[in-house]
C-alpha cells in the first residue's frame, strides 16, 4: 500500500477531462447558439440596431421553431472535437502546471495558493485555446449561421471537414488561427477562475466538514460558485471572441487575408464601447450565464466521477 495518493498522468487526466467537457456540452450548446447568435447582433450599430431576438430565451425558443433541434444543437459536432482539447488540456495540464510553480517558489506542491492556481489556471487554458483555435473557430462560425433569422456575417458550411476546406481554400492557413489572441485571452481569463474557485469552494466545504469530499453535492455547490465566477470574467472577451471570429474578411494587395472590421480583441472591444456603450461588451451575457453555469457543473463535477470511476476500473480501491 503506497503512503501517498497515487495521481492520474497527463494523459489519462486529458482523457477524463475531455470526456466530461464531452458530456456537459451536449447540455450547455442550445445556449452557446443562443449567446452566439445575441453577441452578434446589433454589431458596431448604435443603439443596438433592428433586434431580431430580445433575449436568451426568445432566442432559443425561435431557434427551436425555425430550425428545430437541428438549429439548437448546431455545431455540435466540432464542439466535441473542441472541448477534447480544450478542456482535456485544461483539466489535466492545471495540476501539473500549479505543483511546478509551487515548487519553482519554493513552496510546497501540494498547498493551494491563489497566485499560483491563477497563474496554473491561465496557463493551462491558453495552451488549450491554442491547440483548439481552428476547431472554435469553426464552431462559432456554425452557430451563428441560421436560413431562416440571419445575424452577423454568415457562412453556410455543411459541416467540420467542408468549413476546414473552405477556410484553407479562401483564407489559407492564417485563416484557421484567426483570432487566437482572443481565444487565448478568453479561456486565460475564464480558466484562471475556473478551477482555483472550484477547488477552493470545495476546500472549504470539505475542511468545515460541511459536505464529505467525495459527495456529488460538493462537486455540484463547487462548480455552481465556478461557474458563475467564469461569467463574470470572462463575458467581454468572449464577446470580442465571437465577433472576431464572425467578421467578414478582405483581401490586402499582398495577397494576405484579415478581418475586415477589426484587428485584435483590444480593438474589438474598443470599437463595441464607442458604437454600442459598455453594455454591448455583455450582449448575450444571460445565454452566457445559461451555458456556462451547467457546462462548468457538469465538466467539473463528471471529471471528478469519471476520474474516480477510472481510479476504481484500473486500480481498484487500492489506489489511496
Amino acid at each position: 500500500m503506497s503512503t501517498g495518493v497515487r495521481q492520474l498522468s497527463t494523459t489519462e487526466g486529458f482523457l477524463c477531462g475531455g470526456l466530461a467537457a464531452c458530456i456537459a456540452v451536449t447540455v450547455s450548446n442550445p445556449a452557446e447558439v443562443a449567446k452566439t447568435r445575441l453577441q452578434l447582433q446589433g454589431e458596431l450599430v448604435k443603439g443596438g440596431g433592428l433586434k431580431v431576438y430580445n433575449n436568451a430565451f426568445d432566442a432559443m425558443i425561435k431557434t427551436w421553431r425555425n430550425e428545430g433541434i437541428r438549429g439548437m444543437q448546431r455545431g455540435l459536432g466540432v464542439a466535441y472535437a473542441y472541448q477534447i482539447p480544450l478542456n482535456g488540456s485544461r483539466l489535466s495540464f492545471y495540476e501539473p502546471f500549479r505543483r511546478t510553480i509551487n515548487r519553482a517558489f519554493g513552496w510546497s506542491a501540494t498547498d493551494q495558493i491563489p497566485i499560483t492556481s491563477l497563474v496554473a489556471g491561465a496557463a493551462s487554458g491558453a495552451v488549450g485555446a491554442i491547440i483548439g483555435n481552428p476547431l472554435f473557430l469553426i464552431k462559432a462560425r456554425m452557430q451563428a449561421y441560421s436560413p431562416t433569422l440571419p445575424i452577423g456575417t454568415q457562412r453556410h458550411y455543411k459541416n467540420s471537414f467542408n468549413a476546414l476546406a473552405t477556410i484553407w481554400r479562401t483564407e489559407g492557413i492564417r485563416g484557421y488561427f484567426r483570432g487566437m489572441d482572443a481565444a487565448i485571452l478568453r479561456t486565460a481569463m475564464g480558466s484562471s477562475v475556473q478551477l482555483p474557485t472550484y477547488n477552493w469552494t470545495k476546500n472549504q466545504l470539505v475542511g468545515h466538514a460541511i459536505l464529505p469530499g467525495d459527495s456529488v453535492w460538493t462537486f455540484l455547490a463547487s462548480s455552481s460558485v465556478s461557474g458563475v465566477c467564469v461569467c463574470l470574467v470572462m463575458q467581454p472577451a468572449d464577446t470580442a471572441l465571437t465577433r472576431m471570429y464572425n467578421q467578414p474578411t478582405t483581401k490586402l494587395p499582398d495577397g494576405r487575408v484579415v478581418g475586415a472590421l477589426y484587428k485584435s480583441p483590444i480593438d474589438c472591444l474598443w470599437k463595441t464601447v464607442k458604437a454600442e456603450g459598455v453594455l454591448g461588451w455583455y450582449k448575450g451575457s444571460l445565454a452566457h450565464f445559461l451555458r456556462i453555469t451547467p457546462h462548468t457543473i457538469i465538466t467539473l463535477t463528471m471529471n471528478d466521477v469519471i476520474r474516480n470511476l477510472y481510479k476504481d476500473l484500473a486500480w481498484g480501491r487500492s489506489y489511496v
